[in-house]
């Protein structure tokens, strides 16, 4: 995993922790709760659509959507890296392997 996500998610984990909704979207957003995490997330999934479709601000529409995605799964109590052990696992078989054995 990259620094660039591991320094973003201790960033998220600290702003969750600190909890000052005044100084930080991300506190404020933890503290509206997974709902409105999840809402958010979809909004900026059907903003990062729409740019892929037009070929416009693509860049930064993803590294929102993968912001939100980071908060979404903090929100629910998932760790990230166990979803980077998810994706290892599966780099071991086949995408239709994989679907078959769900």
């Amino acid at each position: 995993m990259s620094n660039t996500i591991k320094d973003l998610i201790e960033t998220i984990k600290l702003r969750k922790k600190d909890n000052n909704i005044k100084k930080s979207y991300t506190a404020l957003l933890l503290s509206s709760g997974l709902n409105k995490c999840i809402d958010k997330m979809t909004e900026e999934f059907d903003e990062f659509k729409q740019a892929l479709k037009n070929k416009d601000n693509e860049i930064h529409e993803c590294a929102d959507l993968l912001f939100h995605i980071l908060v979404s799964l903090e929100s629910a109590g998932v760790n990230f890296d166990d979803v980077i052990s998810e994706l290892k696992k599966r780099k071991k078989q086949s995408g239709i392997e994989e679907k078959i054995n769900r």
